[in-house]
């Protein structure tokens, strides 16, 4: 069998670090993915089906909105056809420093990976506006549509029963930690690898994972590898010998060892509890 690794999707013109466009209008299971390099805002007028958020399955009941980072597995199986829109864009879309009000606002709205949206509010006249001035594209259409979507964060964490309120910080070490394990794990494996791409010291780093998360660094770091087999396990059709490749595990037995400790049971008798 041939080794395939769960696919990376890139819907960004190169050289892009926004888009919104409509929402496909079809039925059709995708296969699992995930956009390793920009958030994806999905906006639903209609539409039924479920959504499945890396392990978390969602039954689509519209209108709705999800909100899913960089890195984040997820597929879509629908049985009416969906209608909406969908915004994407990188981190380096706003300035850190002169829109961190907009920035925080993103960071909130990430927190929430589903809001309903109720009858009658679904955000139409933003997302047209978004659209409108993306297609224009004139020397003020970024200015606008920053704006834009500063009233539609805004409006969608009104929406939100856990709408909680971030300080208005900058980029934290932890969220570049966190950032780092979604695109470079489980390519990497060690705390010291992270600290060197942080410009930090393993001891540094452990102290800042333990004051925002209560867990060292090489946890979080075990926490996303076990993540990521989760993700091949359950999501392709790889052999274990395969998937402790995929994962960068020296030897497939140490792989197997890794998971039973975690997860108490075999790679090969977590995937059978789920397909039998």
């Amino acid at each position: 069998m041939t080794s395939r690794q769960i696919e990376i999707k890139n819907k960004l013109d190169p050289g892009s670090t926004f888009k919104i466009s409509r929402f496909k209008e079809q039925i059709k299971r995708t296969v699992p993915h995930k956009h390793v390099d920009y958030h994806e805002l999905i906006f639903l007028s209609e539409g039924e089906g479920f959504h499945w958020i890396e392990s978390e399955r969602y039954l689509v009941s519209t209108p709705e909105f999800y909100s899913l980072k960089p890195g984040q597995l997820h597929y879509w199986q629908f049985t009416s056809i969906p209608r909406g829109a969908v915004i994407l864009f990188k981190d380096s879309y706003f300035n850190g420093i002169k829109e961190i009000d907009l920035v925080n606002l993103n960071r909130q709205l990430s927190e929430n990976p589903r809001i309903k949206i109720p009858e009658g509010d679904f955000p139409d006249y933003i997302l047209n506006e978004i659209a409108q001035e993306y297609n224009l594209n004139s020397a003020y259409s970024e200015h606008i549509i920053h704006g834009l979507l500063r009233a539609l964060f805004g409006k969608l964490l009104h929406l939100s029963d856990n709408n909680s309120h971030g300080e208005n910080l900058p980029e934290s070490q932890f969220d570049k930690f966190q950032a780092l394990l979604a695109k470079e794990c489980p390519r990497l494996h060690k705390v010291n690898d992270f600290a060197d791409l942080l410009n930090s010291t393993p001891q540094h780093l452990n102290t800042i994972c333990r004051k925002h998360s209560g867990k060292s660094a090489s946890e979080l770091i075990a926490a996303q590898i076990l993540l990521e087999s989760k993700r091949y396990i359950l999501h392709t059709e790889n052999t274990i010998n395969e998937i402790a490749d995929i994962l960068s595990f020296n030897d497939a037995s140490y792989f197997v060892k890794f998971f039973k400790k975690a997860e108490g049971l075999t790679p090969v008798q977590f995937r059978q509890q789920y397909f039998q």
